[in-house]
């Protein structure tokens, strides 16, 4: 007979389960919620609503902010979160770039800093580099140490987030079974968790993206190289490893949108990436010849460069960039229509070189390819994050862990 796939209710987490249900609905408060409001946003009793109220006053978590004035009764009194009940660090490990900031409870960047992905691909002194900088970021915040929650990083994928290890992530060399997790948290002393960078997205836009976001969206993460992050019902989908989103091998193409580009079908890593648009360029004649392609972050100088030409009306660079901007629409195209969800949010290093041409192309396509737009359409927009996107996707991995509720938290065994 097969197993029941039932769990039964650990009733001593529900305490923090109801904290955490009220907790997320005075965040997405933008002008805070009084406890009356609370009460009928949770479903819980007013009894319930006052007790948690206090023990987060307590713990410095929320604020009482102000009075708000009713028809009938006394005026309420609002609760707002407290930005300096904890602190989050976030650190981004693109392969062009290594990005850190300090998020204070609200998601606010308190002080970030970067710096170039190291030519030398020795994980051994990228980390070391790391862990300098994270200490230096601790010590240069007029921030309470002691109310700093941990560090999140955000890699490229494949990652082993149960043991803390980065796996051979393909821009990377030499990157085997990397220590990640637990190197920075011996070194800084803090807890660490390590997701994947597409993952840190999708979670930066649910925790910092605006008060009242979407349950269903995914982030098109476009930088070194792209990936996907999938939320429904409120929910990022991880996959069975923790390693869901990555689209590279994505067919594209932009022949369907009226193209006749001699390759009508190819990866989405091929059609959107800023190295292989810098190489078309080099081909092409955009570019000199002598482009290097060295590094990463050498490689994105030279995609800059062909942006720089498409702005200044080069009609090759342009045309690159354009028939790019089309397979993105396609790759969204395919994804739209197979989750059926209604928000695109795109984000990273290489879409703040392109984002106002890309969505010029992209939105009116998906707007005519989408299988459901009888039933309704799909925003698509650039995130309000800026570059920093999956640095802040990665301290806003610690704000979660720890505050979000979580079905999963009232399972026996857990």
């Amino acid at each position: 007979m097969a197993q029941s796939q039932s769990r039964g209710t650990n009733m001593p987490r529900v305490a923090d389960f109801n904290e955490a249900v009220v907790l997320g609905a005075i965040r997405r408060a933008p002008n805070g919620r009084s406890r009356v409001e609370l009460t009928e946003e949770t479903g819980l009793s007013a009894q319930t609503v006052s007790n948690i109220c206090r023990r987060l006053l307590d713990q410095q978590l929320i604020l009482e902010t102000g009075k708000q004035a009713v028809a009938f009764g006394k005026p309420r009194t609002m609760l707002e979160l407290n930005p300096a009940g904890s602190y989050a660090i976030g650190v981004h490990i693109d392969p062009a770039v290594i990005t850190y900031v300090l998020l204070d409870f609200t998601g606010r960047v308190v002080t970030d800093a970067g710096h170039p992905t190291p030519a030398a691909q020795d994980p051994d002194s990228v980390l070391a580099l790391i862990n300098d900088e994270i200490t230096k970021l601790i010590e240069q915040a007029p921030i309470d140490r002691d109310r700093i929650l941990g560090i999140g990083i955000a890699s490229p994928g494949p990652v082993d987030i149960e043991r803390g290890l980065v796996l051979d992530p393909p821009h990377l060399p030499d990157w085997h079974r990397v220590p990640l997790r637990d190197d920075i948290q011996e070194a800084t002393g803090l807890p660490v968790l390590l997701d994947k960078d597409v993952i840190a997205g999708a979670v930066a836009e649910q925790w910092a993206g605006g008060a009242e976001g979407p349950r269903n969206f995914v982030f098109l993460y476009m930088g070194t190289g792209v990936g996907l992050g999938i939320v429904i019902d409120d929910l990022v989908v991880r996959g069975i490893s923790s390693n869901a989103g990555d689209i590279g091998l994505l067919p594209v193409s932009s022949d369907d949108f009226g193209d006749r580009y001699s390759h009508p079908l190819r990866a989405f890593w091929q059609a959107g990436s800023p190295q292989s648009l810098a190489e078309e360029a080099v081909e092409s004649g955009v570019l000199p010849n002598d482009t290097d392609f060295s590094t990463p972050a050498i490689s994105e100088a030279a995609f800059r460069s062909l942006c720089a030409l498409a702005d200044q009306g080069d009609a090759g660079a342009g045309e690159i960039l354009d028939r790019a901007a089309r397979s993105t629409a396609s790759a969204i195209l395919t994804v739209t229509n197979m989750l059926d969800v209604d928000t695109v949010v795109i984000g990273g290093a290489m879409w703040e070189m392109v984002d106002h041409r890309f969505l010029d192309v992209i939105r009116p396509l998906a707007a005519s390819g989408g299988v459901t737009r009888q039933l309704h359409g799909v925003t698509i927009s650039g995130t309000s994050l800026g570059a920093d996107v999956a640095a802040v996707g990665a301290a806003c991995l610690v704000l979660d862990d720890r505050f979000s509720p979580r079905p999963s938290t009232l399972q026996l065994n857990r």
